[in-house]
C-alpha cells in the first residue's frame, strides 16, 4: 500500500487538542498521565502522513490504570506491537484519525518521540530537510510503510545528533527503524 505524505496543515494541533482533550478527562484518575503531541504532525511547518500520533505518558505503577482508563471509553488495546514499554491503541472514532500509545515514562521510545519532535520544531532547516525526504520516498506509488520508515532513517539520525540521546540509543533506534532498506 502507498504512503501517503502531506504538506503540514494548520488544522493539526487543533485536531490533536480535541482528541487529547477526551483522552484527559477519560484519564483524570491517572496521576502521572501526560497526554503529549508527537510525531511530524505535531511539527509546524513539516510534511507529515495525516495522522494525528499521540503518547500517554505514565510513571511504570500508572501504566495499568491509563490503559484501563482508555479501554472504558472505546479504545482497543492492540498490545505492544514488538516496541517494550509501549501500549498501542486503534481509536473509537477516526475523528481524527489517530494513533494512540500509552509509554513508560523515561524509556527510549518516549525519549525518541519528544526528541525528534524537539529537534524538528527548533531547527527549521533539519524539519525542511526530513519533511523532503518524506514526500520524496511517498511520491513512490510502490512505496510501503516499513520500507518508507527504513530509508528516512539517515535524515532521522542526523536529527537525533542534535538531541540529548545518547550515541548507543541513536544506534539502538536505527536498528529498530530497519536500516536494511
Amino acid at each position: 500500500m502507498a504512503v501517503a505524505v502531506v504538506r503540514y496543515s494548520p488544522a493539526w494541533p487543533r485536531q490533536f487538542e480535541r482528541a487529547a482533550g477526551s483522552l484527559r478527562v477519560a484519564l483524570r484518575r491517572v496521576p502521572s498521565a501526560a497526554v503529549e503531541h508527537v510525531g511530524s504532525t505535531a511539527v509546524p511547518g513539516l510534511a507529515a502522513k495525516p495522522i494525528i500520533d499521540i503518547d500517554v505518558v505514565a510513571d511504570d505503577e500508572d501504566v495499568a490504570a491509563a490503559v484501563s482508563a482508555l479501554e472504558a471509553v472505546g479504545y482497543v488495546h492492540r498490545g505492544d506491537l514488538g516496541v517494550a514499554d509501549r501500549e498501542a491503541f486503534t481509536a473509537p472514532d477516526d475523528a481524527p484519525r489517530r494513533n494512540v500509545y500509552v509509554c513508560r515514562r523515561g524509556t527510549l521510545s518516549v525519549r525518541n518521540h519528544l526528541a525528534v519532535r524537539d529537534v524538528l520544531r527548533a531547527h527549521p532547516r533539519l524539519r525542511d530537510e526530513y519533511g523532503a525526504v518524506k514526500l520524496a520516498l511517498a511520491s513512490d506509488p510502490a512505496m510501503d510503510i516499513d520500507t518508507y520508515v527504513a530509508r528516512k532513517s539517515a535524515v532521522l539520525q542526523k536529527v537525533l545528533a542534535e538531541s540529548d540521546l545518547t550515541v548507543a540509543e541513536r544506534r539502538q533506534i536505527l536498528r529498530l527503524n530497519g536500516p536494511s532498506a
